[in-house]
């Protein structure tokens, strides 16, 4: 078999993100307690708008959206980091030319990064020219501002990857070259701005960077990996180094998003190099383990789901799944094994716990669950193919990498489509974005194109 050579994570796919197995809170990492530090410095020269709407020569300035929305998925995988909505109401099934178009937009530039939303606007990235720029649209789909964030990813699987997060008037990216950006929401100002992997010394992994940071309290987490640390927590007001953890014997980033989780009295960053899961307290900077994951073209892509001191990890090219149990002994954390499971090798599309199982794509294409306590193979079937998924009112919303999305119920019995159809878009890259479900609409991104669909019950 000729495999594949990857890139990007969304998510990660399994990305980035999460942890619990239901939308109750409890069931998910917490968030932190720790109040955002009073003052911050903003510097730095506003760079002027680099985009148009579509042609990206033309300045698109800041203007003030139309529709607002209370609604909010201020980070990759949503507010828990579990990629589960707290939507109800919704279609449990789609007419056979799928729901209604709500709006199409294009401008937001060539990537794979998803979208995230708050306060009426919505963000993304991705590349016009050499620049990767950081985009904001209101609910309408109309282009508020673009503003860039160092050059764009040219090289193997061109564009964006990583996705913006959002925290109160502040929006934070950080680009497949290591530079980490946080602007004003309202306008796209600049406020600081640092490369990473220049700042700890480090070097990118082959397909570029593909992280979306974390927020956790006044600090922003990333992953720069190489010699000199692991991961490290920023000042999120002034870009400042809070903490740098030492680095995880060389282990250079991969392409996951950091999760943050809370145990037995520790609050520990959950993070994927190149070749291991790590954990770093996140009050400190200490290491507190590291698990080896070594994978095929060093491709760790996964966002690691906790709950109740076990971490789940799934990767692509026939590594499979594997279950880890965290041990607290004193001042030190080990990790052991609890099972594997070779069926659910998942790329970069991502696997959501609800329920008691676990759903995603294997490399394949198959779509796949298992039981998270036992590792049992519940279903192997056919779906939309190999892709990412979100899943909305006990519905999984799948989006294959060759454009078709599929619905079907989250349960451990069968994989069983209740709809299906394919977007209309002629962008010739894979369509790796991971799905958004949020207040009644399921946004989906290809390439340079930004889809809107209406999802709500009738």
């Amino acid at each position: 078999m000729t495999l594949q050579r990857p890139v990007l994570a969304l998510l990660i796919g399994l990305a980035p993100l999460v942890p619990a197995c239901s939308q109750d809170a409890a069931d998910a990492p917490a968030q932190s307690k720790q109040a955002a530090r009073a003052a911050g410095t903003e510097g730095g020269n506003p760079d002027p708008a680099a985009a148009g709407r579509s042609s990206g020569s033309d300045p698109v300035p800041a203007t003030t959206p139309a529709t607002t929305s209370s609604a909010s998925w201020p980070r990759f995988h949503g507010p828990r980091g579990d990629n589960i909505s707290d939507d109800t109401g919704l279609l449990n099934a789609w007419p056979e030319d799928g729901p209604e178009l709500l709006w199409k937009v294009e401008g937001i530039g060539n990537g794979f990064a998803s979208v995230t939303v708050s306060d009426g606007r919505i963000f993304t990235a991705g590349n016009v020219g050499d620049q990767l720029l950081i985009s904001a649209l209101d609910m309408d789909g109309k282009i508020l501002w673009q503003r860039p964030n160092g050059p764009g990813w040219t090289k193997s699987y061109p564009g964006a990857r990583g996705t913006p997060t959002l925290d109160g008037d502040r929006v934070y990216h950080l680009g497949a070259a290591g530079d980490l950006a946080c602007l004003k929401a309202a306008d796209g100002a600049p406020v600081w701005s640092t490369n990473i992997l220049e700042k700890f010394g480090s070097q990118p992994p082959e397909w570029g960077l593909a992280e979306s940071v974390l927020i956790d309290g006044d600090r922003v987490i990333c992953t720069p990996g190489g010699p000199n640390t692991c991961i490290v927590a920023l000042d999120k007001m002034t870009g400042e180094t809070v903490w740098q953890s030492e680095s995880a014997g060389g282990d250079g980033p991969s392409y996951g998003t950091p999760q943050l989780a809370e145990w037995e009295g520790l609050r520990i960053v959950l993070g994927m190099t190149a070749k291991a899961l790590v954990g770093v307290d996140a009050d400190s900077g200490k290491l507190l383990f590291r698990h080896p994951r070594e994978t095929q073209y060093d491709v760790n892509a996964c966002l690691p789901i906790f709950r109740d001191g076990k971490v789940f990890i799934s990767t692509g090219y026939g590594s499979g799944a594997e279950l880890i149990g965290l041990k607290k002994e004193g001042g030190r954390v080990t990790a052991q094994q609890i099972w594997e499971n070779k069926d659910l090798d998942n790329h970069h599309g991502g696997v959501i716990l609800y329920e008691g199982f676990l759903y995603g794509s294997n490399f394949r294409g198959k779509w796949v669950c298992l039981d998270w306590n036992t590792g049992e193979t519940k279903y192997t079937q056919n779906g939309v193919g190999k892709g990412s998924a979100t899943l909305a009112d006990g519905m999984l919303y799948t989006f294959s990498e060759r454009k078709k999305v599929g619905l079907a119920p989250a349960v451990p019995t069968a994989h069983e489509l209740t709809g299906s159809f394919t977007i209309p878009s002629q962008e010739r890259e894979q369509s790796w974005a991971h799905p958004v479900v949020l207040d009644g609409r399921l946004y989906l991104r290809h390439g340079n194109l930004l889809f809107a669909y209406g999802v709500r019950g009738k």
